[in-house]
């Protein structure tokens, strides 16, 4: 999941700027429940009024998240720091998880976390500068975080592929009602249409069935560390693809997340 998010974090960046972002988002989310749907419709057999609260509440969440973290880019001039900044949902997460849950969060995981923050940093920062841009990506870091915790907290016993397609369904109607003020238009060319297609499949509808299903099985914290790996892989990417070049403090960054990841699943499993 983290490869296929870093891996769109590169091929968005021009469809972005032909198409307006909450566009593009209702789009992606609404071709992922289409398609899901489709390839399962008897899912909506499980479609209780248990699961379509807890499966709409996490998709709140999510949708949310992607909202603001869209409008904080149209605002923000320093992606890198906005990538750190949406990073630090591995930050809020265990911190979500020891105040609603009550969990306690063991010192061993506060350095991993601590690792994994360092490592972002050492990724994306560029220079500090925080505006309301920033701080709508800060929101919608802490949306994230209280999504990896809804899905940990209410994916265990219920229908992975209904809860997913629920969740879908309500980021595409956020999405849907953040497109009203700039009316919506369909992705403008065939270009478009195939990042919106491959991160609606790939990035949203299989991504998401993976993460729930995973976070039945996983603890939240852990999840989180491991979801960092979407910076390392957008840079990886971003070379491959992009022609960019990895600087020795973007290396060194990658490795911190590599580490924290390591030993938090080793320790874990």
């Amino acid at each position: 999941v983290s490869a296929a998010w870093g891996f769109a974090f590169v091929v968005m960046k021009d469809a972005i700027e032909r198409q307006t972002p909450n566009n593009f988002l209702f789009s992606r989310f609404v071709l992922a429940v289409v398609v899901m749907l489709l390839i399962r419709p008897q899912c909506i057999k499980y479609f209780n009024k248990d699961l379509l609260l807890r499966g709409s509440a996490a998709g709140l969440f999510l949708g949310g998240g992607y909202i603001l973290q869209t409008l904080g880019l149209k605002s923000t001039e320093s992606a890198a720091l906005t990538g750190f900044i949406t990073g630090l949902y591995v930050v809020f997460t265990p911190l979500i998880a020891a105040v609603v849950l009550r969990v306690r969060i063991t010192l061993f995981t506060w350095v991993c976390v601590g690792i994994a923050t360092i490592g972002l940093g050492l990724l994306s920062i560029k220079g500090w500068e925080i505006g309301d841009g920033e701080l709508l990506v800060l929101a919608s870091a802490f949306a994230f975080g209280a999504h990896i915790i809804a899905l940990g907290k209410w994916s265990s016993g219920r229908d992975v592929y209904a809860m997913t397609v629920v969740q879908l369904a309500m980021c595409a109607l956020l999405s849907g009602i953040a497109s009203i003020p700039e009316g919506y238009s369909a992705p403008p060319d065939t270009g478009v249409w195939a990042v919106v297609i491959f991160t609606a499949v790939v990035c949203t509808a299989v991504a998401f069935v993976v993460q729930t299903w995973s976070q039945a099985h996983m603890t939240t914290t852990k999840v989180a560390v491991i979801l960092t790996m979407e910076v390392v892989f957008a840079a990886v990417f971003a070379m491959i693809f992009g022609g960019e070049r990895l600087t020795l403090q973007a290396t060194i960054g990658g490795m911190l997340v590599l580490l924290s990841m390591f030993i938090i699943v080793l320790k874990s499993s």
